[in-house]
């Protein structure tokens, strides 16, 4: 790998590579502070909007395919990480248009699925009509590597954010423009190959370099580890690759069942640093390696650099097996339709260039996305002392928690939980009555999402948020009091909400061991004492348990069978506190 850099400071790389968007696309506007591209309000006519993003460093996605007929916006993490909720919240709320609805489109990996998750809940809590696909088509990984977590999203995802923002350019619904993203998503397969892991500017060289003969089968767009590796020539090189995309007899792995017979689009991607005469040469072996060997004749071949992984030495392929949207415009008419964009194929006009757009969104009212009350009112006083006493248990077993963390995870479970139960006590402490029970959530969310980070962070936050959604959704249930009854079918929409970004269910040693049984015993008695004794028993059931899900899945050892899962046992004595200050 080559550590050089013309710009090595991270930051400065980040930013004034989104300024250049701006440069090269007069459609786009750029908020700084959140590094969020979004398309100009008198660009394009009110339509569905589509926001994407996730780490830099994958250029040209997602910034330069910000521009009419693709993306409304795109958040920008810093290298290889998910920008925060935060981020994708303002986005969302105050700079694209939202009147007919927002699509996300989101690549799977755990820190953007919760990130944007999170945004997407809050969004939802403060009104918006919002929905989310997640795309996972990296063959490289198989049903036993990925296991609940699933396949990570690679350039496959590009075709999602082409199709399904073509037809949001033609005045769909969010219903429709949903339906036919996930169907891309559904019918779309990819993996990459590289000579080279890639050096992140900012960052110290390590020495996991390839040998000088060697190819990584299925690296990830982060330098993540891949399949296999293998001494082959490009043939041989491309042989394999389809044969992870195409065997339908390797059962770890068929995840696309495509024949000679089904119409496909193909996209081959450069993954940063192949020069554009080799891209021709590959291009032509994977097309004819697929006409020869599978006797599939892609009806579309895109060949380029779509999402890279800085300057990787590597390329991806993506096949998409085209399906009826069943909406009166096909994939490929889609696929074709033109969009003005630095990082599509399609020029900027000349009309756009000679009366570009002027406006932006910097005072838009809209970011602001103040919650309105739910209507369910509650004791305050009395919610009050129960969630204190709970919060100062939580205080009190923190040594307890980070021990068990320490042997099972990375040790930070306790602080994290600590940090947010000493935020919210100090709120609570200042706090004037507030008796709506959707409000009065609210403020607390606020501290969770400021104090608290990490997965359990981005967790509490996506399920309290949800929790809000869910009480709100009962404003017109003819319930004027928010009592347990009302509680428990909150609680049981979060989880519902929440499972949608995570796959842990119980006995997979997560806090959901704990979640799970509290929410399922207070839908069923509305007694909060019998709820958070259920909450104790299923913490203490997952010591012992094996790791599904988490750090502590990577963590070797036999720790785990000697204490609970750090997270369920905070969470079992937050419930514990509560059940004693409501009594």
């Amino acid at each position: 790998m080559s550590s050089k850099h013309f710009i090595n400071d991270p930051t400065q790389l980040v930013l004034s590579a989104l300024k250049s968007i701006t440069l090269t696309n007069p459609t786009t506007a750029l908020d700084t502070e959140n590094k969020v591209i979004y398309l100009r309000p008198d660009a394009a006519k009110p339509q569905v909007s589509l926001v994407s993003g996730g780490g830099s460093g994958h250029e040209p996605s997602f910034a330069a395919f910000v521009g009419p007929g693709l993306l409304s916006g795109a958040v920008a993490g810093t290298i290889f990480a998910s920008p925060s909720a935060e981020q994708i919240r303002r986005c969302i709320l105050g700079r694209v248009e939202a009147s007919k609805g927002v699509l996300v489109i989101v690549m799977n990996y755990t820190g953007d699925v919760l990130n944007f998750g999170m945004a997407v809940e809050k969004a939802k809590a403060a009104g918006m009509d919002v929905e989310m696909v997640v795309m996972g088509d990296d063959a490289g990984v198989g049903r036993e590597a990925g296991g609940k977590v699933g396949r990570r999203g690679i350039a496959g995802t590009v075709l999602v954010h082409k199709i399904s923002g073509a037809l949001a350019a033609t005045g769909a619904t969010l219903k429709e423009v949903h339906k036919v993203a996930q169907l891309v998503a559904d019918n779309t397969v990819s993996i990459g190959s590289s000579l080279s892991h890639v050096h992140v500017p900012g960052r110290e060289v390590t020495e996991d370099e390839l040998k000088k003969d060697e190819v990584e089968i299925g690296m990830g767009i982060h330098n993540e580890a891949g399949s296999e590796k293998t001494t082959a020539d490009l043939s041989g090189i491309v042989k394999i690759m389809l044969k992870y995309m195409l065997d339908s007899s390797d059962n770890d792995r068929a995840f696309l069942s495509i024949s000679s017979s089904d119409e496909t689009v193909l996209l081959v991607n450069n993954l940063g640093s192949v020069s554009v005469l080799e891209m021709g040469g590959i291009t032509t072996e994977v097309v004819t390696q697929l006409a020869s060997e599978y006797s599939i004749k892609p009806v579309r071949i895109i060949a380029g650099t779509f999402m890279t992984s800085l300057n990787g030495l590597g390329f991806s392929i993506s096949l998409l097996r085209t399906k009826d949207t069943g909406i009166g415009k096909s994939m490929l008419e889609l696929l074709d339709a033109p969009a003005e964009c630095s990082g599509w194929s399609a020029a900027i006009s000349s009309s756009t260039w000679a009366k570009p757009p002027t406006e932006t969104r910097e005072k838009s009212g809209a970011e602001a996305g103040e919650n309105k009350p739910c209507g369910l009112e509650m004791d305050p006083k009395l919610a009050t002392r129960g969630l204190k006493t709970a919060l100062e248990h939580v205080i009190k077993a923190e040594p307890d928690i980070t021990k068990y963390d320490t042997v099972v995870g990375d040790g930070d479970c306790g602080i994290g939980l600590k940090r947010g139960a000493e935020g919210v006590l100090e709120h609570i402490n200042s706090a004037t009555g507030q008796a709506d029970a959707a409000l009065y959530l609210d403020k607390i969310i606020s501290i969770v999402e400021n104090t608290m980070d990490g997965t359990s962070g981005a967790l509490y936050a996506i399920f309290l948020n949800a929790l809000a959604h869910g009480l709100r959704s009962q404003s017109d249930s003819g319930s004027k009091q928010a009592d347990a009854k009302v509680w428990a079918k909150a609680l049981s929409i979060a989880m519902e909400s929440m499972g949608k970004y995570t796959p842990a269910q119980p006995g997979d040693r997560t806090l959901v061991d704990a979640l799970a049984p509290f929410v399922e015993q207070l839908g069923a008695s509305n007694d909060v004492q019998k709820a958070a004794q259920a909450a104790d028993e299923g913490a203490k059931s997952t010591k012992g348990m094996k790791a599904s899900l988490g750090r502590t899945v990577y963590v070797g050892g036999s720790g785990f069978k000697e204490v609970p899962d750090p997270g369920a046992y905070g969470l079992a004595v937050f419930f514990n506190g509560l059940a004693e200050g409501l009594r």
